[in-house]
Formats: structure tokens, C-alpha cells, sequence
């Protein structure tokens, strides 16, 4: 059972505006990337659904936050279907991010008060993902949409909440750049773990740059 419900999620992500985006095998690895990004100020903290047996280091890594991590909400990513998100729901998790709109989804995640965070291209699937009760939308691909189609996206539709994932950059530039245009919040990953620092256990610097994205997000 999901620890934090859809309106502490929400509180959350727009507390800090950014969202990381990680997946190790190695469960070690991953409860150590967790409380790096815990350290650095990090609430929300989406793990993707990537490799074989996934869903077993979440079920790892929501123990071991609920001991050391106790105010982060953790979340799944990369879901694609209905069975899946029921999957890790089971596991704890605490909001359902994926790739693409699937609204055989929603009606379970909205059963449970998760979120359903759908990855959205276009205006219309937007409007769909909201009217299946999706509060938060992912922009994705966010480097090929770019900043534009936040703003545009916006204009005419003002109380949408848009994630925006995919080539994000911790950087004042790139996020304040997301956030001016209308993003809620942004979804970093590669970017944010180089596997160079991963794999030498540079876990300060991790926890430093989830500082410095966080403070990139207040925009005077």
C-alpha cells in the first residue's frame, strides 16, 4: 500500500519541482542512489521499470525508505499496462508514471488515490489523460516538444499540470527554462546519475546536484 496518497504526491512534487528518474539492478546501488537524492532534498523519487526483476528492487528500495528515507515518496516509471501498475502498486508504490497515455490504467491508480502520471505528445492526449482523472501529465519527449509546447500548451488550457521528462539537465538554464514556460515540475535522469559517478559510489555528488536542481527551481 502506497504510503503517501495522490494529495501528498502532488504537495510534494511542487514543493521541490523535480523529480529524479533512476533504475539500477543492483538493489545496494539503488537504496544508495535513494538516499543521496534524500539528502539532497528530494521527495518524490520515480524508479523505472526497465530490467528483468524490477519490481523486486522496488519492493527493496519502498522498505528500506520507509526506515531511512521516511518523507520520500517513491514512484515506478516505464509503465506501459494495466498489470504492471497493479504490480507495483501492490509493492507500495506511490505514483505511476509511464511512457505513454494507456487509460486502462487510470481507473486502478484512481481506485487507490496513486497518481497517474501518463506520457503525453499532443494537446488532445493531454485533454483525454485529464478527463481519465490524471492530474499531473508527463511531456514526453521533453527534448524533442521543447519549452514551446509547454507555453502553448498553457495558453489555452491554464490548470494543466505538465512533468516534463527526457533530456532534462540539472542546470539553472534548462530548468528555469521548463518551469517559465508553465512546466509543474521536471523528471531528470541520465543527467543527473553520469554512471561514471554511479558505479565509483560518488554519492555526495549526487546529493549535491539534487540540492542545486532544487534551488535552480525557485524563480524569482
Amino acid at each position: 500500500m502506497a504510503r503517501f496518497d495522490n494529495m501528498a504526491v502532488m504537495q510534494k512534487m511542487a514543493a521541490t519541482r523535480m523529480v529524479p528518474v533512476f533504475y539500477h539492478k543492483d538493489v545496494e546501488t539503488a537504496k544508495r542512489v535513494v538516499k543521496a537524492c534524500y539528502d539532497g532534498g528530494v521527495r518524490a523519487f520515480e524508479f523505472t521499470n526497465r530490467g528483468d526483476f524490477a519490481h523486486e528492487v522496488f519492493g527493496e528500495l519502498v522498505k528500506y525508505a520507509a526506515e531511512e528515507c521516511p518523507e520520500m515518496a517513491l514512484g515506478v516509471g516505464s509503465v506501459v499496462d494495466l498489470a504492471t501498475a497493479a504490480l507495483y502498486i501492490q509493492l507500495g508504490a506511490c505514483f505511476v508514471v509511464g511512457p505513454l497515455f494507456n487509460p486502462e490504467i487510470a481507473p486502478v491508480c484512481n481506485r487507490r488515490c496513486v497518481p497517474y502520471i501518463p506520457g503525453c505528445g499532443t494537446v488532445s492526449e493531454v485533454g483525454k489523460a485529464q478527463e481519465a482523472g490524471c492530474t499531473v501529465c508527463k511531456l514526453f519527449p521533453g527534448d524533442v516538444l521543447g519549452p514551446k509546447m509547454v507555453k502553448g500548451l498553457m495558453a489555452p488550457m491554464p490548470w494543466s499540470k505538465i512533468m516534463v521528462t527526457g533530456g532534462v539537465e540539472p542546470t539553472r538554464d534548462n530548468i528555469q527554462g521548463w518551469l517559465s514556460a508553465g512546466a509543474f515540475c521536471v523528471g531528470m535522469g541520465s543527467k543527473l546519475f553520469p554512471k561514471e559517478r554511479v558505479a565509483a559510489g560518488d554519492w555526495d555528488y549526487i546529493t549535491e546536484k539534487c540540492r542545486e536542481a532544487i534551488s535552480y527551481t525557485h524563480i524569482k
